[in-house]
């Protein structure tokens, strides 16, 4: 949830000046409508959280909340930093791995059609696929799949070349197919027994989009297009495959990478670079998406309130389990569901899942009711805090998404 897929690398090799959000979230121009004005409380508030982002390294932010009585949209800082011009209100930004509850939402569309079970194995569809290192796909589970209990091993601690510019910049432009990207998990040991711990890993995603194509017969990206984007009416959500480019209205997606020296909490980032341009195949069904702030709430709303799924595949998608200390360290309470992660708040708590990928950071929240769905996208995976400014130990959009969702105002 929160590594993107270059930081997944230099975890597994380690582990300004100052942007007033008031002016920027004024600027626009004729393509770029404004922001709605009323509830002037709330989003004053959610303004000055977006201002602190700048603090910890974020160029640009954008928030939109949806709720019952209206929408609040702020932003702050740069959607381009040499223009020094604002995140476009429509911009369209890579979701990461937001992608993955729309994965898993499909699969359970499958379960609720009869196409396939939570227990049957990944042997079923995909024999031999998952059979070297102690990986063994007789033993995984479809529920463990989505549920990040199988044990599979991260297929991007392969990637290690994308951990540093060079390497970035050489590769950025390839084209991975999803069984080359399991192959690549492969090469490492099971990281447990299946059933036995939790593991956030891409590589379960990757093998349950290979499920979603073997059942079908079309590809996961076409399933959830017709299964989820368009009769939800999510125009500008893309399922872009092998394409680098983002369609505009978007943000320059900055990307930093370690320096001489870097440790697990000092990665000592140099100067970012513009990774706005990338084959998003290396992140698949991981973390492939595209879409936009209102379709992003739209999707999420949708979800919980049983548009997407009957009944019963809602139930599975919602049974959580435990996660492990890292995952609640940044969420407090994280639990995870199929797909889709559980956390407490001032207010009881909340479904989200955050996404990274170079460029990109996504955020998100939703109430258990529905009635308030907050989305956050940074354009930055790679937080640089200003001088004398410390990371906080929770994600650093915690603050921000609480006020969104239990507000009074």
């Amino acid at each position: 949830m929160r590594k993107s897929l270059v930081a997944s690398v230099i975890a597994a090799t380690l582990a300004g000046t100052a942007i007033v959000g008031g002016v920027a979230a004024q600027a626009r121009t004729t393509s770029d409508p404004a922001a709605p004005t009323s509830r002037p409380g709330l989003t004053a508030t959610l303004q000055s959280d977006a201002d602190v982002l700048q603090n910890y390294g974020a160029p640009g932010v954008l928030v939109k909340l949806d709720t019952a009585r209206g929408d609040v949209r702020v932003r702050s800082g740069y959607g381009n930093v040499a223009k020094r011009t604002p995140v476009p209100w429509n911009a369209k930004f890579r979701i990461g791995s937001f992608t993955k509850p729309y994965v898993a939402a499909t699969v359970l569309q499958l379960v609720g059609e009869r196409k396939l079970s939570l227990d049957d194995t990944v042997e079923k569809f995909l024999p031999g696929l998952i059979s070297a290192n102690g990986n063994d796909g007789r033993k995984i589970t479809v529920r463990q799949l989505l549920q990040h209990t199988s044990g599979l091993p991260e297929y991007t601690n392969a990637m290690t070349s994308m951990g540093t510019v060079e390497g970035f910049q050489k590769t950025r432009l390839r084209t991975w197919t999803n069984p080359e990207l399991v192959a690549l998990a492969m090469q490492f040991p099971s990281g447990f027994a299946p059933g036995t711990g939790w593991g956030y890993s891409n590589t379960n995603y990757v093998v349950a989009s290979l499920i979603i194509e073997k059942v079908t017969g079309r590809s996961w990206q076409q399933e959830i297009h017709r299964r989820i984007v368009k009769p939800l009416g999510l125009r500008h959500t893309y399922l872009p495959g092998t394409t680098p480019t983002i369609p505009r209205p978007h943000a320059v997606g900055y990307q930093r990478f370690p320096g001489p020296g870097a440790t697990p909490t000092d990665p000592r980032y140099g100067k970012p670079i513009d990774a706005t341009l990338l084959n998003p195949s290396l992140a698949g069904p991981a973390g492939e998406m595209i879409s936009t702030a209102e379709d992003a709430n739209t999707f999420l709303r949708a979800l919980v309130t049983g548009k997407v799924l009957k009944p019963a595949q809602l139930a599975e998608m919602q049974r959580t389990v435990a996660t492990n200390d890292e995952l609640r360290a940044r969420w407090p309470g994280a639990r995870y569901g199929l797909g889709i992660v559980w956390a407490e708040n001032s207010c009881g708590g909340y479904w989200s899942h955050g996404g990274d990928i170079p460029g990109f950071m996504t955020r998100n929240g939703v109430t258990p009711d529905g009635s308030r769905s907050v989305m956050v996208s940074i354009n930055t995976d790679s937080l640089k805090p200003k001088p004398g400014v410390k990371l906080p130990a929770v994600d650093v959009t915690t603050e921000l998404v609480d006020h969104a969702l239990c507000s009074a105002h």
